[in-house]
């Protein structure tokens, strides 16, 4: 009896720490995926630029790949991603009237029992499109 009595703790314990290191890495992933959608908002508001003025507008607004960038890296600083999330890396992708931000940060897990890794990536992706109607 004392055996299965073990054995069912150490089920339950791993299933605890499973359950906890789940829930704070889907809690991460929401905090990094608003701030995703955040950039890339910020990068489709300012990343229309000189393209604007000089070729007019069609059905979308063309966007300046180098102008997202830099509005994606305002939006960072502006906000203390850096702070918030240590390790942040992100990507901007912008396709015609697309932009797509790619941000990825590291994340200690709370709980790592022995063979489990103690760290994992969070990955989000947020995207705009500006499209003039």
């Amino acid at each position: 009896m004392t055996v299965l009595v073990v054995g069912f703790l150490v089920v339950l314990g791993l299933l605890t720490a499973m359950v906890v290191d789940a829930s704070v890495a889907y809690l991460r992933r929401q905090s990094v995926n608003g701030l995703a959608d955040g950039a890339a908002l910020a990068a489709a508001d300012g990343a229309q630029g000189a393209a604007l003025y000089e070729g007019g507008l069609g059905d979308v607004a063309p966007l300046d790949p180098l102008a997202a960038r830099a509005a994606v890296d305002d939006y960072l600083t502006s906000t203390g991603a850096a702070t918030e999330f240590p390790g942040l890396s992100w990507q901007v992708f912008t396709t015609g009237s697309t932009v797509t931000v790619r941000l990825s940060t590291p994340l200690d897990l709370p709980l790592d029992p022995a063979g489990w890794a103690a760290t994992t990536t969070v990955t989000a992706t947020g995207s705009a499109i500006v499209q003039v109607t």
